[in-house]
Formats: C-alpha cells, sequence, structure tokens
C-alpha cells in the first residue's frame, strides 16, 4: 500500500457516507463505502505507477518520509469523520422520505462491512496483478517489453472476465431463470379462476388459466370490480376488461401477440371507449396503481391487453435477454395497432400505452412515433422511465433552459409534459395539448430515472437548485462517488413508497386524467379517488 492510495480510499470512502437519494441500511453503504474505497484506492495506484512510468520528477526523499508518516494518519481522520457524521448524513436522506432515523450502531457496522468488502477487493486486485505480472513476464521471452505487459495485462483481463462472466455470471442467470420460471406455474390458493367467458383465463378463453402465470392470474382476478367502481361512478360503472398473455402461452412474441389480439377482440375490447396497450415489468408484473385508478377514473369503460416476456426481475431481464422485452413490444403494439387502423375511425376506441420502469422503456423503445403521424394513437403514461429511455431522454436532454432536469418542460407541452408527485407540472406548458398526449411521471428521488454515467465526471443538472420536493438540498457531489451512490440507490429504490422508484396509486390519478381527459372529471372528483386509495392501502 501507498500513503497515497491509502489517502484517495479515506476520501472517496468518506464522500460515500454523505446524502444520497434514497436512504440505504447499514448492509447497503458498507457495500458502498467499501467499493468507493477500493475505487479511490485504485485510481491513486494507477496514477501513481503512470508517474513512474513517464519518469516525473518525485519528492526529494527528506519531503517524502514526512509524506509517507503524515498522509496514513490524515486518511484515518478523514474516514473517523466521515464515520462521526454517517448517521447525520443518513438521517438527512430519510428526512427527505419520512422515514425515522437510524440508530446509534449505524455507524459501527458500516466501518466493519466497508472493511470487509474493502479487503476482499483489495485481494482480487493484487491477484489481478500478480497474473498480469506473471503472463507479461512470459510473453517476454517472445515479444518486446512493453507489447509483453499489454499482452500479459490483456490475457489476465480475459481470464478473470471469463471466470466472472461464465462461471458466476451466467450461471446466477440460469439458476435465476428457472427459479422464476418454476414459481411462475405455481397457481396461488387465494386467487380463483374466473367463470365468466368474458374474462381472460376462464374455461371460455383463448389463454388457459396456467398459462396466465402467477402475474397474469394476479393481474386478472384482483382488478377493481364493477360494483366497487359503482360505488364512484353509480350511474355508469362497467366492468373492466383485461387481457394477459403468459410466456408459456406461445413460444415466440409474435405468436404471444396474436393471442393476445384474438382474446382482446374475443372479449370485446376494441368496443370500449378506450384501450390501453400495457406493457409490464421484466417479471411480467402490471402495477396495480396505475390500473386500476385508470379503471376507477373511465368507470370500467376500458380495455387492457399485455403480454409477459420474462419471468426475471427488470434488472436481470435486461442484462439476460434485453431484447425480448423490445421484440414483445413491438409485436403486440403492432398486431393491436393495424387492427384498430382497420375499424372505422368513428366506431374504434382511443387507444393508449402505457408502462411502468422496463415497461416504460420498452414501449418508448417501440413506439413508431413518426409512422403514425397520419393516424395517430391518443397518447400513453409512462412511469418511472429509466434514464436509458429514448424518449425520456429527448425530453430531458432537449427541455426548455428554465425547466428543471428533474421536471423538464419539453417545446410548448402540446405533446409531451412530466408531473412528479401531486400532478405538478401537468399545467405548466405554453399550448394546449395536441392530438396526442404523453405523460412521464416521474419522482424526483428515483434513481433509475435521474441516473446518468456523466455525474462521475460532473455535477448531475438534477442537483441544481431549486432541486425536486423529494431530494435534500444537502445533497453534495462528488467526482465518481456520486455516481457510484445513485447507482447503489437503483438497487434499492424499491423501499419507500411514494418515493424512488416505488410509485403509488394516489399519484397516477392526475397523470391518467391529463391523458385521458376524462367526462365528468373535475378536481373535486380526483380528491375524492385519491381518499379511496389511500383507503385500500399500497399497491399488491
Amino acid at each position: 500500500m501507498t500513503a497515497t492510495s491509502v489517502l484517495l480510499a479515506a476520501i472517496l470512502f468518506a464522500a460515500s457516507l454523505t446524502p444520497s437519494l434514497m436512504p440505504r441500511d447499514a448492509l447497503m453503504q458498507g457495500l458502498l463505502g467499501g467499493v468507493a474505497a477500493a475505487v479511490g484506492y485504485l485510481i491513486a495506484t494507477e496514477l501513481l505507477a503512470l508517474a513512474r512510468y513517464l519518469l516525473l520528477p518525485r519528492l526529494p526523499n527528506q519531503w517524502r518520509t514526512i509524506y509517507n508518516w503524515a498522509t496514513p494518519g490524515l486518511a484515518a481522520a478523514i474516514a473517523i469523520y466521515g464515520l462521526f457524521k454517517a448517521n447525520d448524513w443518513q438521517n438527512i436522506t430519510r428526512a427527505a422520505v419520512g422515514l425515522a432515523p437510524v440508530e446509534e450502531t449505524h455507524r459501527f457496522q458500516i466501518a466493519l462491512i466497508a472493511l470487509g468488502v474493502f479487503l476482499i477487493l483489495w485481494v482480487l486486485g493484487h491477484v489481478f496483478a500478480y497474473s498480469t505480472r506473471k503472463l507479461s513476464a512470459f510473453a517476454r521471452t517472445i515479444l518486446p517489453e512493453r507489447i509483453a505487459f499489454v499482452a500479459g495485462a490483456g490475457v489476465a483481463l480475459f481470464l478473470f472476465w471469463s471466470v466472472i462472466d461464465g462461471a458466476l455470471v451466467r450461471t446466477a442467470f440460469r439458476a435465476a431463470d428457472a427459479s422464476f420460471a418454476a414459481a411462475e406455474m405455481l397457481i396461488e390458493p387465494d386467487i380463483r379462476q374466473p367463470q365468466d367467458p368474458g374474462k381472460t383465463g376462464s374455461p371460455g378463453s383463448l389463454v388457459s388459466w396456467q398459462e396466465l402465470g402467477r402475474r397474469g392470474r394476479d393481474f386478472i382476478a384482483r382488478g377493481p370490480t364493477r360494483e366497487e367502481i359503482a360505488a364512484f361512478w353509480p350511474n355508469r360503472a362497467l366492468e373492466p376488461l383485461r387481457v394477459y398473455v403468459g410466456r408459456h402461452a406461445a413460444g415466440s412474441p409474435e405468436a404471444r401477440a396474436d393471442i393476445a389480439l384474438e382474446e382482446l377482440i374475443r372479449v370485446g375490447g376494441f368496443d370500449r371507449s378506450v384501450l390501453v396497450v400495457a406493457i409490464p415489468t421484466g417479471t411480467g408484473w402490471l402495477d396495480p396503481g396505475g390500473h386500476d385508478t385508470l379503471e376507477f377514473i373511465l368507470g370500467g369503460d376500458v380495455a387492457t391487453v399485455a403480454v409477459q416476456y420474462s419471468y426475471l426481475t427488470s434488472g436481470l431481464a435486461l442484462l439476460a435477454h434485453p431484447d425480448y422485452g423490445i421484440d414483445q413490444a413491438r409485436t403486440l403494439f403492432n398486431a393491436v395497432y393495424e387492427h384498430w387502423l382497420s375499424l372505422p375511425g368513428d366506431a374504434r376506441p382511443k387507444l393508449y400505452v402505457h408502462g411502468l420502469s422496463q415497461g416504460a422503456f420498452n414501449s418508448q423503445k417501440t413506439l413508431p412515433l413518426l409512422d403514425m403521424l397520419g393516424e395517430p394513437i391518443d397518447g400513453g403514461l409512462w412511469a418511472g422511465s429509466p434514464f436509458f429511455s429514448p424518449v425520456w431522454n429527448q425530453v430531458r436532454t432537449g427541455r426548455n433552459p428554465d425547466s428543471p432536469d428533474w421536471r423538464p418542460r419539453y417545446g410548448n407541452g402540446s405533446l409531451f409534459r412530466v408531473a412528479n408527485q401531486n400532478g405538478a407540472g401537468l399545467e405548466e406548458a405554453s399550448a394546449p395539448w395536441g392530438p396526442m398526449r404523453f405523460v412521464f411521471l416521474n419522482y424526483g428521488s428515483d434513481p433509475i430515472v435521474a441516473f446518468t454515467y456523466g455525474s462521475a465526471f460532473q455535477r448531475p443538472a438534477w442537483m441544481e437548485y431549486p432541486r425536486a420536493p423529494d431530494v435534500s438540498d444537502e445533497l453534495t457531489w462528488f467526482p465518481i462517488v456520486t455516481m457510484l451512490q445513485v447507482a447503489l440507490d437503483t438497487s434499492i429504490a424499491l423501499d419507500v413508497p411514494g418515493y424512488g422508484h416505488d410509485y403509488i396509486a394516489r399519484d397516477y390519478i392526475d397523470a391518467w386524467a391529463a391523458v385521458l381527459d376524462p367526462p365528468n372529471w373535475s378536481d373535486e372528483r380526483a380528491a375524492e379517488l385519491k381518499v379511496i386509495f389511500e383507503k385500500r392501502g399500497p399497491a399488491r
């Protein structure tokens, strides 16, 4: 270890403890602290190696001795100060999302976990360096010295990555896929198969109850009934129509989309006033908060169609087979849209798209906006759009300069508008809505929406003032560390309902109303519906 490496490791460790978007328990904070320290150590080590390679001047011996003695003490002081402030910094984040403070032992747990993680990574780094030296020494027997070093490092990197990717990552993906697939086949005893032939999964359906999978059965069986909706709309309630096709139903995206279209026609989905093409998350889950509120707002006069493309969680699905969701979203929308076009213009439903998280990404990635200008759909609602979503990226990067990054205004607001909690942002437009209405529902504290790789080297735009109401003013940008903090936050973004990536029912209501422009709607009716969903509790 060198004094400089230890110092930079301590600095990045202490910076990793500062406030971020999401509250972290001691385990997650310790993991982040250990990784941040290891990254700092690596950066300093490589910079020193580069300086030696370039024959840059070094400190005189007497100054170098003082530096080598004083620097570890400074590093220890920085790390101790960070741990001393760790609880206060964590409580700042927790206060922003309405959580109670951490316990006093929080900082000590962080210290132990971070130290363990750092030592593991430090050992692995030395194993890699040792392998590089040995392979380079062997290569020098047949290659010039500098080429031999590059060759040795390349072979060592290839071997390490082969072990990580082949022996660990792919094995983990296969195990996860098999586990999730097996779970899909389980029939939950508390969910009953519908007997109404107008419902998907019933004895008269084109899709068997088994083929729906767990997420599909939950979506079909647990939606609001006509009787529940009638309590909100006494004179106009209908039974909502939900069509879902599980991945087991057919072997290709095209075949599953064809089944979904046929089932949608069978149950009368094109006879409703509104039709929604919904793209689920990686597991096939559709957020009840988004769909239940939609059906209440429209008095049940709506049909929703969705097709499952994976069993894995969204993050794993994107890593294991990123094209599955895109292919399925494209084939489903195209099948529904082409049939919709074949109907008389005055006798077809309004057509919308919807997706949460990976569902929002897949929907945006495959929606042929330019091809639809002649026969446009009516709009869509995308919640929690991941940072790499194409349309969200266009809106965020092309926003009007006087609008914040976390709630951008795009153009005159006639096509896209962005809302956060309680509908703020939906009225911020210089022009009325056009023929298509698209709303992004994003929480300012959602790291999956806010993340950017550029935050490693420059302050991200969402940290400018004024900040989102659920983001603390005390967040500070640090090179490298802020990117690591937000990256870790993406893995724990579902821990606090109403913040981060955990979107709740009441926040969908104003967004859906802006997209749908439903008849007989008002702020008073919206407030009444929010009370209903607050009493119903968190979405299942």
